[in-house]
């Protein structure tokens, strides 16, 4: 007869249980860890994040500019109406809501609630009122010409676009008055 081993029986623990007993020891620190929603982080704005909640401010600044002067001066409103309805979809481009001056008929406790800055005061010249706008639209298109060099990539597309599209608004402001 030939001799056969005994089969061999591990002395230490077999693999299964270790894969178990580690599988077990995560799941377990899983479930000690704070939950995601308990734990707070503070994140402060980035300079794009400040630059486009700026530009979306100013943005809605110039359609109530555009507003008061469409209110003071009813005959220029054809002119202006397209003009302040692209600044009005710059400002949601950049987030905002794009409804400052967007009722430029509205009752003075509502337009101070939904802007806090005075209203802008309107020249009584219609010549002024224009020459006013197409002044604030080019100080606005260079400031944020300036702001190119401080922002990610898209952002700053974003606002070359706008700036070149102010200066157009500029240029369309001042051509009639010649």
């Amino acid at each position: 007869m030939p001799f056969t081993l005994p089969p061999r029986t591990p002395s230490g623990p077999r693999r299964r249980s270790l894969f178990a007993s580690a599988a077990g020891a995560f799941v377990l620190v899983g479930c000690s860890a704070p939950e995601p929603s308990t734990v707070t982080t503070v994140r402060s704005p980035s300079a794009a994040d400040l630059t486009r909640a700026r530009a979306a401010r100013d943005s809605e600044s110039l359609a109530a500019r555009y507003a008061a002067v469409i209110t003071a001066h009813p005959p220029l409103a054809g002119r202006l109406k397209p003009l302040r309805a692209e600044v009005v979809r710059h400002a949601q481009a950049f987030g905002g809501s794009g409804t400052a001056g967007s009722r430029p008929s509205g009752s003075p406790s509502a337009s101070a609630s939904a802007h806090p800055s005075p209203s802008p005061t309107v020249p009584a010249q219609e010549k002024d009122a224009l020459a006013d706008l197409a002044t604030a639209e080019r100080t606005l298109a260079d400031q944020r010409t300036k702001s190119l060099l401080t922002v990610p990539g898209e952002l700053a597309r974003l606002l070359a676009s706008v700036a070149a599209a102010g200066a157009a608004h500029a240029f369309l402001l001042t051509e009639g008055a010649k």
